[in-house]
């Protein structure tokens, strides 16, 4: 046994009925076994009633969600504007959790953090959290979350390690998104480091390599393809994070080109014979 596992995790689950119905068919039809469901989104009910008892082994998350829509609650005045939505960035978010005036900041991130997990356990087990926009690797952020999910006995909090790689693909590299991912990237990898103290120190599981930054906006069944190749070792699990769409008016974008990563089964058979396994974290944390 090569312990190799690798997850394909469809974020943002719940925030319109184009990602459910990738979901549902990507689960059906093709290779995702894993899904994170954002407990403010406006499908949300329909992915509770509709997607998940179709799917009865895919394994859902909780996609913590303070950056985009409305908030769970009400007296989360440093998160949101006077109406209710979400207001910050992630530069905003990281600059209020390590400013000291923000005294009310962490306790409120930590109120609507944990409303999110509530309303996601109220109608489903959750397998593992994570977040839109990568907003709980902020370390002080990440605290909470491993916090809550201690209390709440989740044991799988997703980080976000990416080791460098290339794909063969000349235009991949060519704009102005290549240049800032790599600079989420080098974040996101010294974030990761600093927060595997607190997955310690909790006692919680995660995946040791992530694919899906280096390429954000352009990732495909190729990014996938060489990203999981840079981590080709024993005794590890990967997850490769999309935000897959599928639109019932026949509209093409990045996020139907991730939706087709699901499905597509060369990309499935390439990864068997590296010696994956495809799977969750439901099947992971057994």
């Amino acid at each position: 046994m090569t312990g190799k596992r690798f997850i394909l995790n469809a974020d943002d689950f719940g925030m319109s009925k184009a990602y459910n119905r990738a979901v549902l068919e990507g689960y059906l039809e093709g290779l995702l076994k894993s899904a994170s469901l954002t407990a403010n989104g406006s499908a949300f009910d329909e992915a509770v009633n509709s997607v998940i008892p179709k799917c009865p082994n895919l394994g859902v998350g909780v996609h913590l969600n303070i950056i985009e829509g409305k908030s769970l609650c009400e007296d989360v005045n440093t998160l949101i504007n006077s109406d209710g939505n979400f207001c910050n960035s992630y530069g905003q978010l990281l600059l209020k959790a390590y400013n000291p005036k923000e005294t009310e900041f962490l306790s409120e991130v930590e109120r609507e953090f944990r409303r999110q997990i509530e309303k996601v356990l109220s109608v489903t087990a959750v397998s593992h959290i994570d977040s839109h926009v990568h907003t709980h690797s902020i370390p002080k952020i990440f605290d909470i979350v491993c916090r809550l999910a201690n209390e709440y006995g989740i044991k799988q909090v997703r980080t976000q390690f990416e080791k460098p790689y290339l794909v063969p693909d000349l235009h991949k590299h060519l704009n102005l998104k290549y240049p800032v991912n790599l600079i989420k990237v080098a974040l996101l990898d010294t974030f990761t480091a600093i927060n595997e103290t607190t997955l310690n120190k909790w006692g919680l599981k995660t995946n040791e390599y992530l694919v899906g930054v280096t390429y954000t906006s352009m990732m495909d069944s190729l990014s996938v393809s060489y990203g999981v190749m840079a981590v080709n070792y024993e005794n590890t699990t990967v997850e490769a994070l999309i935000h897959p769409c599928r639109y019932d008016d026949g509209t093409i974008d990045n996020h139907f080109t991730e939706f087709l990563i699901t499905k597509n089964k060369k990309l499935k058979e390439k990864i068997e014979k590296m010696g994956f396994e495809i799977t969750n974290y439901v099947e992971k944390e057994s």
